[in-house]
């Protein structure tokens, strides 16, 4: 629904699209005409309206997605048309992106707790057991004890073998981890990518060393930086003040611009879970397998899932399941991951931390769809035409995640009933794109028949003091 910007662009782009939207009622509805809006210093025109909306979502999106590492073998634009097809699903269905950073974030503190756990509390034993291993451990055990969650400890400190070169983790490495950052390597050849879990069992079995990088070195590998971070927050606060004022000066706003103020209210929430993952990461740290160990046979992102087929139906199936992943559903790894050597698109997420934290994440969905048809209904005086259809498709967005939210505390308290949930599989998802497909219409036909007042631009001196 939020890719309208490009759709609108397009037909406005195209001469010979003479066709009609029909309304409701079946009365034809013209095509979108720039040329016969307004124009002037003290009002603004559709491609104003559209194109500032465009730049808004293209900003909050583009810097909100981060991606995994691109794998060997895969160029520049294998890695581009995943970013941008991430970014696409987020502009669609926001309420995907924050449930994937809902479960990603969880699993990353999981993942840097279990290491933590493992590798912590042994270190601070061996020191109590040998308190003669030498001023160098003793080094490793401040740091490790006085970590203010930073990690930014100083890489010229001098390590001893073996497991005492452990850094105390944080929900950064737990990132790392899951986004590809570790990389089996075997006869200086890489394997293929490890997940938190195989690595702390290859560590534990002594198949391989304890990798040492601190945040600060994940950080430097990182390419966000605060210019482009910046650019978005300045991008979504300009646009979140414009329509600030529009309120306060009683002039009206199109539904396209609240539908891009809820999508960017989502991608803010998902920002926020993904605050502490690397951007963009290269290449992976390489992990070397001891050749006095035996391989391991099966690897987790080294086989290909039963689901997919090797033929012309693998990018169907990939496509579809790309949702289900999202929400934690079938977390499957497709051929194209396997071929690559690495995490699925829709992965970077551990399948215990889905099962252990389903109701929170489940939550977190609801809350945001929530949000989502609330920020819809702030249009629900002001828009002349398809009034009906924004206050159905609003309402509906609101109260479907509500309810769904007191079916899990139901279900929760009372257990499982078979009935109610199978029902609530088909008919809660139904129910709720149909909504998304009504809002998506009352968008279309309310920019077809703008008020006069929307084209009025905001009378800055009247918040601004001067002579």
């Amino acid at each position: 629904m939020t890719f309208l910007p490009l759709a609108i662009l397009l037909l406005l782009c195209i001469p010979f699209v003479s066709s009609s939207l029909l309304s409701l009622n079946g009365t034809g509805v013209t095509t979108l005409d720039c040329s016969s809006c307004p124009s002037g210093d003290d009002i603004r025109t559709l491609w104003d309206i559209i194109w500032s909306c465009a730049a808004t979502l293209f900003a909050c999106a583009w810097t909100a997605i981060h991606p995994k590492h691109p794998g060997s073998g895969r160029g520049e634009i294998c890695y581009f048309s995943r970013r941008l097809g991430i970014m696409l699903v987020m502009l669609i269905a926001p309420e995907l992106m924050i449930t994937w950073a809902t479960l990603q974030f969880l699993s990353a503190r999981d993942a840097a707790k279990a290491f933590n756990n493992a590798f912590g509390a042994q270190l601070h034993q061996d020191h109590n057991d040998h308190p003669d291993i030498g001023e160098s451990t003793a080094t490793l055990l401040r740091e490790f004890s006085t970590s203010d969650g930073s990690n930014s400890l100083h890489l010229s400190a001098p390590h001893v073998a073996g497991r005492r070169n452990f850094r105390a983790w944080t929900v950064t490495h737990g990132f790392f981890a899951w986004m590809g950052g570790f990389m089996l390597y075997f006869k200086d050849k890489p394997r293929a990518t490890l997940t938190p879990d195989e690595l702390l069992g290859f560590v534990r079995d002594g198949s391989v060393e304890m990798p040492v990088i601190v945040e600060a070195d994940i950080e430097d590998r990182s390419k966000g930086d605060a210019l482009s971070k910046g650019i978005a927050i300045l991008q979504l606060a300009w646009f979140v003040l414009q329509l600030v004022a529009r309120y306060v000066q009683n002039l009206p706003v199109s539904l396209l611009e609240l539908d891009t103020l809820a999508i960017a209210a989502l991608t803010c929430i998902a920002y926020g879970f993904w605050w502490k993952k690397p951007k963009d990461i290269g290449h992976p740290h390489a992990v070397y397998w001891k050749a006095t160990a035996p391989l391991p046979k099966k690897l987790a992102y080294d086989t290909v899932d039963d689901r997919y087929a090797e033929d012309w139906t693998d990018p169907l199936v990939a496509i579809s399941a790309m949702p289900l992943n999202f929400m934690g559903i079938w977390p499957s790894i497709s051929p194209y991951a396997v071929r690559s050597r690495r995490v699925p698109s829709g992965g970077g997420y551990d399948e215990g931390s889905v099962r252990r934290h389903r109701i929170n994440v489940l939550l977190v969905g609801c809350f945001g769809g929530t949000v989502f048809g609330g920020i819809q209904c702030l249009g629900w005086n002001d828009v002349p035409h398809a009034q009906g259809l924004l206050r159905a498709a609003s309402l509906a967005i609101v109260a479907v995640p509500a309810f769904t939210a007191l079916l899990l505390a139901y279900i929760w308290l009372n257990g499982s009933n078979t009935v109610i949930v199978l029902g609530a599989t088909y008919a809660i998802p139904a129910i709720y794109g149909s909504a998304r497909g009504l809002l998506l219409a009352a968008i279309l036909v309310n920019l077809q028949s703008l008020p006069p007042g929307v084209y009025d631009t905001v009378a800055w001196t009247k918040f601004i003091p001067h002579l």
